[in-house]
Order: structure tokens, then sequence, then C-alpha cells
């Protein structure tokens, strides 16, 4: 019997990236992500690696790399470590160090005519209190009025999110919160909301401020499924029957909305801030 001769498909390499920081490793993943992104085929294995705050550090880390580089593909790494003696120390590991704060400080450095701080974590610290606490309160206001369960202060909401279950109303609402220190409600859209032509009795009278979400009806199935299998929840009919019905009212209430299928947390909540900078321009507000 001959041998079947087949080539056996190659096995991509995986790239492993570390996220370095003297801080919480915030700043350095999200920088390093959006850089990545623009990699879609390519398999990554990532880490954070908070706290690197001193040469000892950054030589154990060092260590690990060289491990790291022994096993497959040499190692990438992201760092935004402010320390020169540390920076100094990664700049010779056995990998591809992409300082993301180095230049753009020497830049600033010039432009402002002083010396940056070596001070770790400013970014993620408390020093704008107001902020700070701006953001827990919207936080805490986002958890009270998650899936339509309080009406308390309502009014004081910057956004309602509206829709069907499981849609993406929750992660996006945190997400504002905790980011923007926006105050966010979100409200679902059920059965009992429907025949009626306008919107829900607990949001009327807001329409100014409602945000509507749809996805695909396959999509939302999948999501359910999850959630309830075999359910008439969520068969492909009810949602497909239930975005209809979302998307009818958006148009006709003046909603805008949005798919959120193939959209990140991060691409639904900078539309919905477009969306409500919009709204509140003064250009926006002569013409009302």
């Amino acid at each position: 019997m001959p041998r079947d001769s087949t080539p056996i498909p190659a096995v991509p390499d995986v790239h492993r990236v570390y996220f370095v920081s003297d801080s919480t490793g915030i700043t350095a993943e999200t920088l390093g992500s959006a850089l990545l992104a623009n990699f879609p085929d390519v398999a990554f294995e990532r880490r954070t690696v908070p706290f690197v705050d001193s040469v000892e550090k950054a030589r154990s880390l060092i260590a690990e790399l060289r491990l790291a580089g022994d096993e497959g593909p040499t190692p990438i790494v992201f760092t935004t470590v402010k320390s020169p003696a540390v920076r100094d120390a990664l700049a010779e590991a056995p990998a591809i160090v992409l300082d993301l704060l180095a230049g753009h400080l020497a830049d600033l450095e010039r432009t402002l005519g002083t010396a940056a701080s070596e001070r770790s974590g400013q970014f993620h610290e408390l020093g704008d209190l107001d902020r700070y606490f701006a953001r827990m309160k919207a936080v805490e206001y986002a958890i009270e009025h998650d899936d339509g369960q309080s009406t308390r202060s309502l009014e004081l909401a910057d956004v309602i999110i509206i829709a069907p279950s499981r849609c993406g109303k929750t992660p996006t609402t945190m997400y504002l919160a905790l980011q923007h220190g926006l105050l966010v409600a979100n409200y679902p859209l059920t059965d009992d909301d429907f025949p009626f032509d306008e919107l829900p009795r607990t949001v009327a009278g807001m329409a100014d401020r409602c945000f509507g979400i749809t996805t695909t009806p396959l999509r939302l199935s999948q999501v359910r499924h999850e959630r309830r299998p075999h359910s008439r929840y969520a068969s492909l009919a009810q949602c497909t029957l239930e975005l209809r019905r979302a998307e009818d009212l958006y148009r006709r209430s003046g909603v805008p909305f949005l798919n959120s299928s193939t959209k990140s947390v991060e691409e639904m909540s900078a539309v919905i801030l477009q969306t409500l900078r919009a709204r509140t321009s003064p250009s926006a507000k002569g013409t009302r």
C-alpha cells in the first residue's frame, strides 16, 4: 500500500509576547495589543509582567526570555518602564524590545524644557481624585441599573443602552462607566415591550439619551445557546424576530444603534461616545 504523500500542514510558530511595566502593565498591554492587532494571522502567546521596577527584577525576566527564545521564535517585549537603569537592563535582553515611551518622552522633554519624572505608576495612580471617584460612582450606578433592575435616578443617566437580551449591553455599560466615568443604564427589550410602537414606559421620554444595540440572528442564537441550550429563547426564529422588532423600534423612535456582531466593546463605546458628543454639541442643541 503506497504511503500517503500528502504533506503535513506546518504548525505556525507561536510568538511569545511580554508586556513589561514598572506599574500595573495596563498601558503596555493596551498599546502593545493595538500594534499586534495589525497581524491577525500570526499566533501570539501573551504575558503581562507588572512591577518590574528594579534591575534585579529585570534580570530575572531576562533569564525567562532567554529560555523562551531557546524554545521558539525570539520573544517580543513591549515595555513602558521609566527607570533608565531598568530600561538599559531590558535593552540587553535576548528579545525584540520595543520601548513604547523612550522616544516620545525625549520629544516631550525637549518640547516642555523639563525632565520627565521617573516615578512609576503615575498614569494609573489616584492623582486626580475627582476623576477616580467619578468613575467609581459610575460603576456603582451601572451595577444598580444593569438589565433594568432599577429605575431610581434613571433621569441622571448620560446614556441608556437598550437591546434584546445578550446583545452586549452589560459589557459596554461597564466599559463606559469604568473607562469614561459616564452614568450608564441598560434596559432589556423583551416580548412585553412589543407590539407597542413606542419606547418602553421605563425609558419613554428619554429617547435623546437612548442608544440601541443589535447583532446578527445567528450570533445571538449562538450566545443564547450557551446560556439556555435548545430553548425557544435561543432559537434562530426567536432571535430573528426580536432583532427585527428592536431595529424597527429604534428607527421609529429615532434611536441610533449599531451592530455588535463584529465590533469590540472598545469600538462600540467609541461610537456611543461620538454620538453622545454630537447630541450635546452647541450646533446640535441649536437645531432642536
